[in-house]
């Protein structure tokens, strides 16, 4: 598999890296999982104090299938507190969990809030924790991972504490493309998560998208717009068992500029997205904030732009029951919770009728409140 160096920290990483969230039905499949990912050339595995006994079993795993750790790269995640001694207890759980001396990479697990930025670079805080830990030789490397606002993100990026970040980022949401050139510009390693689960539950999409795409699969066609940035290092795959490697590996070579075919697509897809929504199209611009109900206007209406422009309602439904049940990991109010202030009205460039908007795509979208699988 292709590798590419992971930005200051010169570690080279396979382009996909196996994320660990969600192969936790048994530990003999978490075990098998783990073992065909490194039979197919993943160098890099990815874990969190966060997700249930991951950390435990990818330690067991590694233990029982004699991997020699020089071969391997870890990296777990572990959320901000404003508490040294906190961080110093939660590094020495996680070390034990792994079964390892050393970490090679370790993410401060959501940095969502301006809150937990606070607490990394204040005096006492955790950062100090993390600093001794790697002048002991426990952490060689520092990032973090977000779900934060890009003003946000590119304020942690700016710090230069970090030399690495675990970002979203994919073709169907390209808001943070400013945090990619930035990091990129600070030679940081570029992780992106999840990009076939939160870049559009790609893995099952809808038939429309298919056609449009074809005769290359949305997935893949995801995986291509993101391998071919060389910027981006690696990408997170978050099989629940070994065969769900097999189909996304296929491409893990196709690292080469955009085809003509590739470009044509992504051009059909602009211009499904324009003829069908027309005037009420929103580009994204983040104008309309802030909104007084909190109301996450931007990303509600990024989510009707899919289920009207590819019926994406399978992926829109996932996303929006996660609206005021994921905490700081997916902030904001639904769109039923619009009082028609008019605030937003003529903060936006293209005009559009925002609370009218707010409240269909609320009736296209409501459905089972979702929350995060793990939590901190």
């Amino acid at each position: 598999m292709r590798q590419r160096q992971f930005g200051k920290t010169k570690l080279d990483l396979s382009v996909f890296s196996l994320g660990t969230m969600r192969c936790l039905n048994d530990r003999q499949t978490y075990r098998q999982t783990i073992e065909t990912a490194i039979a197919l050339g993943i160098n890099h595995l990815e874990t969190a104090r966060g997700y249930g006994q991951s950390e435990t079993y990818l330690g067991q795993s590694l233990q029982e299938l004699k991997v020699p750790r020089q071969e391997i790269y870890l990296t777990t995640k572990i959320a901000p507190t404003p508490e040294r001694l906190q961080m110093s207890q939660w590094l020495d759980e996680s070390l034990a969990r792994l079964q390892t001396d050393y970490i090679d990479c370790l993410a401060i697990h959501g940095i969502n809030t301006w809150s937990h930025l606070e607490w990394v670079i204040k005096p006492d805080g955790c950062l100090e924790a993390i600093q001794t830990a790697m002048a002991q030789g426990k952490v060689r490397h520092l990032g973090f991972s977000t779900h934060g606002s890009l003003e946000l993100i590119l304020a942690a990026i700016q710090t230069d504490l970090f030399e690495f970040v675990n970002l979203h980022y994919y073709y169907f949401f390209q808001r943070n493309h400013q945090a990619i050139a930035l990091a990129a510009e600070k030679d940081m390693g570029i992780f992106i998560i999840s990009p076939g689960d939160k870049g559009g539950k790609l893995y099952t999409p809808p038939e429309k998208l298919v056609a449009l795409c074809a005769p290359i699969s949305p997935l893949e066609l995801n995986y291509r717009f993101l391998l071919s940035d060389r910027r981006i290092t690696t990408l997170s795959l978050g099989a629940a068992n070994p065969a769900e490697l097999i189909t996304p590996l296929q491409v893990a070579n196709a690292d080469h500029p955009l085809t003509i075919e590739e470009r044509g697509i992504f051009t059909k897809l602009e211009q499904q997205l324009t003829t069908s929504l027309g005037s009420d199209l929103c580009r994204q611009c983040d104008r309309c904030l802030p909104c007084p109900e909190q109301i996450n206007i931007p990303e509600i209406l990024r989510l009707r732009n899919l289920t009207v422009a590819y019926e994406m309602e399978d992926y829109g439904q996932y996303r929006y029951g996660m609206l005021e049940n994921a905490g700081h990991w997916f902030p904001g109010m639904k769109g039923n919770r619009c009082t028609d202030c008019g605030d937003c009205l003529p903060r936006c460039p293209e005009q559009l009728a925002i609370p009218t908007l707010l409240r269909d795509t609320h009736q296209r979208l409501k459905g089972k409140e979702r929350r995060r699988l793990w939590s901190d």
